[in-house]
């Protein structure tokens, strides 16, 4: 018989700053307890920058506007998608040195295993990235 997987953690939260220190909390509290100090500032911090851009450019900024995050597992992986109304597409900025902002899609690039934009079937666009773990066994 195949091994039944986990059922993906699914959260949508308004698309106010506010909403992501909910997440990062929502998502580090959702990893299994043997697995948050392998994975917890790792997946915390993707949390906080993937969510941060979907606020800050991919909400409509019309009231009730929502951001959706799911976490799973798959393959070795624990994989992060944020997803937001926008259409746009999330590129790393180089920003200079005396720059404050910019640099969220690099840390993603750093900590992530892998990681990618997709367009939604319906509409907005999705980011997902993976942290690798391993199992102690």
């Amino acid at each position: 018989m195949p091994e039944i997987p986990l059922v993906p953690s699914h959260w949508r939260f308004p698309a106010h700053p506010a909403s992501v220190r909910r997440a990062r909390h929502a998502v580090t509290e959702s990893l299994p307890t043997v697995l948050r100090p392998q994975l917890g500032d790792s997946l915390s911090l993707l949390t906080s920058e993937l969510l941060t851009n979907a606020i800050r450019h991919g909400a409509c900024g019309e009231d009730g506007s929502l951001v959706e995050l799911v976490l799973w597992s798959a393959d070795g992986h624990y994989w992060l998608a944020v997803s937001d109304p926008g259409t746009g597409t999330p590129v790393p900025a180089r920003p200079g040195p005396d720059c404050e902002n910019g640099r969220g899609l690099l840390l993603v690039e750093s900590l992530a295993t892998a990681w990618t934009v997709r367009p939604r079937p319906t509409r907005g666009t999705s980011v997902i990235a993976g942290l690798s773990f391993h199992q102690g066994g």
